[in-house]
């Protein structure tokens, strides 16, 4: 069988080193030739993912085909899935989910809680909705990894808001930031992984580090699953789908956004469950059965980041004293290039004490830092 993943990053990696229990023949589409997923599949090409022909012509041959990063050539998915490529996810809703405007509109649609919010077209409208503030300012397309987003607290802010077409969402006051990843396969067929509560770096509005499974009450539990079920079934594709939400001072459940694809929530899945997040995307692409999602213990995990101050070839500083650290695992993602903030890898430690796995993620903070040779 011949699989494609368009983007070669640090997902596009994991992906295919978890693909290398079943016997495929793997192609990976990406403009720079020294990506991290490059020397890891069976064909690589150097091309753009935005460009209609350079998509399908990669995707023509392919039995099935899924993304590293939603901004790909849709219209291109949408032609080789109706000339018979399977396609995870579906085109029509990959075309929702990587518009922040159409998607915050979708969940306004299926009844799917979110926080209030209003469509803004340029930099201006933003003085029409002072009132509206504090709020948070999404571009509608091209954010990523904490770009394209900007809380503006007042009106002395508003500059700092995006002059494009943008979603401006209200400020929530959150008592907790919880991720949970779901899957379906092509028969309907469901799963769920335990909930992760996330802890941002304000710096970068990156995860910083994360709890598995996150200390929910069992009602605020069940409020997450049922929202996330509900919202898999109005997606209605195959695939996988890391849910972002947010629990409020009154225990209420809010959809902040969605990503359709494997995603940096369930990085610890590797080494915490049964079934990781990328060995669940194999199966569903080889439409074998789904895989067991349970912790086998809980987690933490932590991003490793580039420090300030620091940009041109990476160095790992403190690497040795992180590896005796028990039950951590450390996985770098091959970027050769470092700069401030830019994601370099993850370390995921194992134990059955939440606050000692806490202490263990700070550690692995302060020791391992992400530098250059210059």
């Amino acid at each position: 069988m011949k699989i494609g993943i368009l983007g070669g990053g640090q997902l596009g990696r994991m992906l295919l080193q978890a693909g290398i229990n079943y016997v495929v023949e793997t192609h990976v589409l990406e403009n720079d030739v020294e990506c991290p997923a490059a020397h890891l599949c069976n064909h690589f090409t150097k091309g753009d993912i935005k460009d209609f022909e350079t998509v399908y012509n990669f995707g023509k041959n392919l039995d099935a085909i899924t993304i590293e990063i939603e901004a790909v050539n849709v219209d291109a998915l949408e032609k080789l899935q109706n000339e018979g490529v399977r396609v995870y996810p579906s085109p029509s809703i990959l075309r929702v989910i990587k518009n922040k405007i159409n998607q915050k509109q979708f969940y306004k649609e299926k009844d799917i809680p979110t926080s209030n919010f209003i469509i803004t077209h340029q930099l201006t409208d933003l003085k029409e909705h002072i009132a509206f503030l504090p709020a948070v300012h999404k571009l509608g397309e091209g954010g990523y990894d904490g770009k394209g987003v900007q809380i503006i607290k007042d009106k002395s802010e508003i500059e700092k808001g995006f002059d494009a077409p943008s979603v401006l969402e209200k400020l929530v006051p959150v008592q907790k930031e919880i991720a949970v990843i779901v899957a379906m396969n092509d028969k309907g067929e469901t799963a769920i992984y335990p909930p992760a509560e996330m802890v941002f770096d304000v710096r970068y509005n990156l995860l910083d580090y994360q709890l598995t499974p996150s200390r929910l009450a069992k009602e605020v539990l069940w409020k997450v699953e049922a929202i996330a079920f509900k919202l898999l079934r109005e997606l209605k594709s195959s695939g996988i789908f890391a849910i972002e939400l947010f629990v409020d001072n009154n225990n209420d459940v809010l959809v902040n956004e969605i990503a359709p694809r494997v995603h940096n929530s369930g990085h610890h899945t590797i080494e915490a469950n049964y079934c990781s997040q990328y060995d669940m995307l194999w199966r569903i692409m080889l439409q074998l059965p789904l895989g067991n999602t349970a912790a086998i213990l809980p987690s933490a995990l932590v991003n490793l980041v580039g420090a300030e101050g620091f940009s041109g070839e990476a160095t790992y500083n403190g690497m040795d004293e992180v590896l005796k650290l028990g039950n951590t695992f450390v996985h770098l993602y091959g970027k050769k290039i470092t700069k401030p903030g830019r994601k370099m890898g993850h370390v995921t430690i194992l134990g059955n004490d939440y606050a000692e796995l806490t202490h263990t993620a700070n550690k692995v903070k302060n020791l391992l830092k992400v530098e250059s040779k210059i």
